[in-house]
């Protein structure tokens, strides 16, 4: 007889376990629903720990320490395939490139390809290229469907030729494209052209990603001048709110090393003498690209790789005269002893 009522409490206490266990459960779930449910947030019910693995291939949710299954029934929200190199997970993939600002429809519109082959890379037939042809010059003429997108496909175009044409990264070009946007956004464009505004739109996002440019650099592969440039530049600044600091020497110093093909002593020397001159404030008031490259020519003569004043103003884009000029003033401020 006592050991059916020992049976029975056993019973009546499992029962109980396995109710709070599923009362748990629901809460989880109602957590993870509502968006608020992560690994940390969950405690296991049976010994309170807080480590909680998803098993992705059982689709469960397991304690780490004892071993209870919190949930069973949780999706796996990854691909149905799998890939066991580039070119299988390229070609079982459904999705297209992200979006990007770089393109005036942003990247979202289909595109007919130029070769004359189908899905399964086979030549299509004479008799269906001239339909193919219609859809394809059709398909460009409807992506571009009212002024603003016709504005907006050729500056970004222009954009897309002067950030290649200066070998500038991907979020540079980003950034011009938001900012010309912005620019759009507000009708800054009226009474100006289109190439002004795109170059000055690089210049402002080559300043804000620090990659700095110079003004001269963006006219050399602008169509406009470097006057008009800078004009438009200071123009949509004040109108955007960019709140953008003068660049300083020092973020030229890589660039210029590198197309000196100067080590990374020298690097590290030139930014050492422009650290120096800046707690003194000798930078301030002078072009950047200058004292830069006059910081550059001190460190190779001290580290013993020397370059003329003639190499270092072409790399730079200064004079001659404005480096002699720099780099007397920081040799003589700084107390550095160059040989000549």
């Amino acid at each position: 007889m006592e050991t059916e009522i020992e049976k029975l409490k056993q019973l009546r206490s499992d029962r109980e376990k396995m109710k709070q266990r599923q009362e748990t459960t629901l809460v989880a779930k109602e957590k993870e629903k509502q968006g608020g449910n992560d690994a940390t947030a969950t405690v296991c019910p049976e010994c309170g720990s807080k480590q909680l693995v998803h098993d992705y291939e059982r689709a469960e949710l397991v304690c780490q320490h004892c071993g209870l299954v919190l949930d069973d029934d949780f999706i796996d929200r990854g691909p149905e395939w799998r890939a066991f190199d580039h070119d299988q997970r390229m070609k079982r993939s459904r999705v297209g490139a992200p979006m990007t600002f770089t393109i005036h429809d942003k990247g979202l519109s289909t595109m007919i390809d130029w070769r004359n082959r189908d899905s399964y890379g086979r030549a299509i037939s004479s008799k269906n290229r001239a339909q193919l042809y219609r859809l394809r010059k059709w398909q460009r003429r409807i992506r571009v469907s009212n002024a603003t997108e016709r504005n907006l496909a050729f500056a970004l175009s222009e954009l897309d030729r002067m950030a290649s044409a200066l070998g500038l990264p991907r979020n540079v070009r980003e950034t011009a494209a938001v900012v010309y946007r912005d620019a759009v956004d507000k009708n800054l464009i009226r009474g100006r052209s289109i190439e002004g505004v795109a170059a000055a739109a690089l210049y402002a996002a080559c300043r804000q990603c620090n990659v700095p440019r110079t003004l001269d650099e963006i006219a050399e592969v602008s169509r406009v001048s470097r006057k008009e440039i800078g004009r438009t530049y200071r123009f949509i600044s004040r109108e955007l709110g960019l709140k953008l600091l003068p660049t300083s020497p020092g973020d030229y110093v890589p660039r210029f090393c590198s197309g000196l093909g100067l080590k990374g002593e020298v690097q590290s020397r030139a930014m050492e003498i422009l650290k120096q001159a800046g707690e003194r404030e000798l930078t301030s008031g002078r072009g950047p690209t200058g004292v830069a490259a006059a910081a550059i020519y001190i460190s190779s003569i001290l580290s013993g790789e020397r370059r003329t004043q003639r190499e270092v103003a072409d790399v730079a884009g200064v004079t001659e005269v404005t480096i002699r000029n720099r780099y007397k003033e920081l040799a003589e401020q700084l107390d550095i002893e160059i040989i000549l």
